[in-house]
């Protein structure tokens, strides 16, 4: 049984928006790729929302790792759901924090490889065929390559559409109890900055230097091969690389690490480096990674473990007695 200790005082306040201490339950669900009816699985699962999708969770608080959209065709009602679910859980005392994953950046920036048909669907209305008319003499591209939907989509993710306004006010990284959770991972050549600093910077690259961004996006920390959102090394590196993920950790103030991004192969959720690192990302979409599972990671103190439909396992510390989830008060 792995054990990981602690290297900060869980009492102390935030030192800022991104870092919080003293949460009592969290609850972390990784990549859904448009999987809407098995995030809603894991969410009952976890007794964050009740039969009738409702914030059920009390004061817990779940953090979604991005990665919502592409590759799945039920990405707008994934998103819808979470989106509301933020609001409850804020009126009842708890908190959701959904923060960027690379493929919401790739929409917001106009990249559109991976959207599935039904993601197209999901934003046609009874004028589609003329929207796509004009979008088509407006950009001169083909008609046969722009299916109906994909200009209302482009103009949704937009700076100025429904969900591109809400994605880029969002976080990409926050560091709860001590436990850093963001999307790709936190390289060698990030863990200089804070949570603070990466969420600003990627923040402003989408909203006030888009126009840069789009010009030279791999220069850029939002899309950086090693940035936040797309960085895979604590994935794929050998268990040798414990000694940068410890410094990684000590650069970050951190106690552990939580990553979506990377499948894991057989579809469970898994613990690296001593429990310094945890994989989140199952494959919930069965379209892309057959086999793969909806799941969530609980931590209670010192304690992590995996919930998945049919089963808990302990991953970190040692089981603890069955607490019933905090409620608001």
């Amino acid at each position: 049984m792995l054990v990981v200790e602690p290297s900060i005082d869980m009492g102390v306040a935030a030192a800022s928006s991104c870092e919080l201490d003293g949460v009592e339950r969290i609850v972390a669900i990784g990549d859904v790729h448009g999987a809407y009816d098995r995030l809603v699985e894991i969410l009952r699962t976890a007794e964050l929302v009740d039969a009738g999708l409702r914030w059920s969770g009390g004061k817990s608080h779940l953090v979604q790792l991005g990665d919502v959209v592409d590759r799945g065709p039920d990405s707008r009602q994934a998103l819808d759901l979470l989106r509301r679910l933020d609001r409850e859980a804020a009126a009842e005392g708890g908190a959701v924090h959904l923060l960027l994953g690379n493929h919401e950046v790739m929409r917001m920036l106009g990249d559109l490889r991976f959207v599935t048909p039904g993601e197209y669907q999901a934003f046609v209305t009874p004028q589609s065929a003329e929207t796509r008319r004009a979008f088509v003499q407006a950009t001169k591209a083909e008609e046969v390559a722009a299916p109906l939907g994909m200009a209302e989509l482009r103009l949704a993710f937009g700076p100025d559409g429904e969900y591109g306004k809400w994605l880029r006010e969002l976080d990409t990284v926050v560091k709860i109890n001590g436990v850093v959770f963001l999307h790709g991972g936190v390289s060698p050549g990030v863990a200089n900055l804070s949570c603070e600093a990466i969420n600003s910077t990627v923040r402003q690259e989408l909203t006030s230097d888009l126009d840069k961004t789009l010009g030279a996006p791999l220069a850029s920390l939002a899309a950086r091969e090693d940035g936040p959102l797309w960085y895979r090394g604590l994935a794929t590196e050998p268990d040798s690389f414990t000694q940068p993920v410890a410094q990684i950790l000590e650069q970050q103030g951190a106690r552990a690490m939580v990553i979506g991004h990377t499948v894991i192969p057989g579809g469970r959720i898994r613990v690296r480096f001593g429990g310094k690192l945890v994989q989140i990302d199952t494959g919930m979409q069965p379209a892309y990674v057959p086999g793969g599972r909806a799941s969530a990671l609980e931590i209670r103190g010192e304690t992590f473990t995996a919930i998945y439909q049919d089963r808990r396992d302990v991953l970190v510390g040692e089981p603890a007695e069955a607490a019933p989830v905090p409620t608001a008060r």
